[in-house]
C-alpha cells in the first residue's frame, strides 16, 4: 500500500476505510471484514455512533495495535478546555487504545449561526496540541475547513494542522481549498471519494473503467491517488472493499487527469461548513 506522508514525518495508507454508517446493519463484522480485505487505515468520528464497535472489532482481529493507523474527530460541540479532553478519553476508551494515530475536529461549526464557533475551535486545538505533545496522537488536524477557517487558526497555533479531510472527488474537487492546503504543507484527504456514488454511473468514468479493465470506483479513486490526495472510500460488501485497494496496477493519463478535473460541479454531498446546522 503507497503511503503519503506528512509534514512531521508520518506515514499514512493512500487508501483507508471510511466508517460512517458502516456499522449500522453489520456491526463489528463490517469492521473484521475491511481489516481482513487488508486495510490498515479505519477513519471514524464520535458522531458516527460506532467507535465501541471499531474498538471490539480490533480486539477481535488481534491485529497488533501498532500496524493500525486509527484516525478520530471531535465533534464541534465539544470544543473546549475540559470537553477536548474528554471526547479524546472517551474516543480511546471506546477504541480500546491509549493513543490515536490521528485527531481531527469533524467542522469548523456546528451551526452556521455560531458567531464564536473560533474561539472554540482554538481553544480545542490547544488541548489536541498538548495531547499531541504528549504523545496521545500523532498526528493533529482539522475536517471540512476551508481556507476562511484554516488561515485564522493557523495564525493562532503553536502546530499547524496536518490534514484536512475535505469531500473531493470528480465533479467536486475544490481547487482553491486544495491549492490553499498545499502551498501550507497540508495534506488533503478525501472523503466521499465516489461522489456518494452518484459517479459510479457516470458515462465519462464509466468509458475509462472500460478502457482500462477496471470499475468505475477504481477509476475515481486512482484520479485522487494521483492527485497525491489519500482517500477514504466506504464500501459494504467484502469484494467492494479488495476492489477500492486494488488501484496502484494502473495509472490515468495527464489528459485524463486534466478531463477528470475540469468536469462540472456533479455528486455534491450538499454539505458545507458555513451553511450548517447542528
Amino acid at each position: 500500500m503507497q503511503e503519503m506522508i506528512l509534514s512531521n514525518g508520518v506515514k499514512i495508507p493512500m487508501v483507508g476505510y471510511g466508517t460512517y454508517m458502516s456499522t449500522e446493519k453489520g456491526g463489528k463484522h463490517v469492521i473484521l471484514e475491511a481489516l481482513e480485505a487488508g486495510y490498515r487505515y479505519i477513519d471514524t468520528a464520535k458522531m458516527y455512533l460506532n467507535e465501541d464497535a471499531i474498538g471490539e472489532a480490533i480486539k477481535d482481529a488481534g491485529i497488533p495495535r501498532e500496524d493500525i493507523f486509527i484516525c478520530s474527530k471531535v465533534w464541534p460541540t465539544m470544543l473546549g478546555t475540559e470537553e477536548t479532553r474528554e471526547a479524546f478519553e472517551a474516543s480511546c476508551k471506546s477504541l480500546g487504545t491509549d493513543y490515536l494515530d490521528m485527531y481531527l475536529i469533524h467542522w469548523p461549526k456546528a451551526s452556521q449561526y455560531d458567531e464564536k464557533w473560533l474561539e472554540k475551535v482554538i481553544a480545542g486545538w490547544k488541548v489536541m496540541e498538548d495531547l499531541y505533545d504528549e504523545g496521545r496522537i500523532k498526528a493533529i488536524g482539522v475536517s471540512n475547513f476551508l481556507p476562511h477557517h484554516l488561515r485564522p487558526l493557523i495564525e493562532a497555533a503553536r502546530i499547524k494542522p496536518m490534514v484536512d479531510q475535505l469531500e473531493l472527488h470528480v465533479g467536486y474537487m475544490q481547487e482553491y481549498a486544495v491549492n490553499y492546503l498545499k502551498s501550507e504543507g497540508i495534506v488533503a484527504q478525501a472523503w466521499s471519494p465516489l461522489g456518494r456514488a452518484r459517479l459510479l454511473s457516470d458515462s465519462r468514468i464509466k468509458s475509462l473503467a472500460e478502457k482500462y479493465g477496471k470499475s468505475p470506483a477504481q477509476v475515481l479513486i486512482r484520479f485522487l491517488i494521483q492527485r497525491e490526495i489519500p482517500v477514504i472510500p466506504k464500501a459494504s460488501s467484502k469484494e467492494r472493499m479488495i476492489q477500492n485497494m486494488d488501484v496502484f496496477d494502473f495509472e490515468l493519463t495527464p489528459d485524463e487527469i486534466s478531463f477528470l478535473s475540469c468536469i462540472p460541479e456533479t455528486g455534491w454531498s450538499e454539505e458545507h461548513p458555513d451553511i450548517f446546522e447542528d
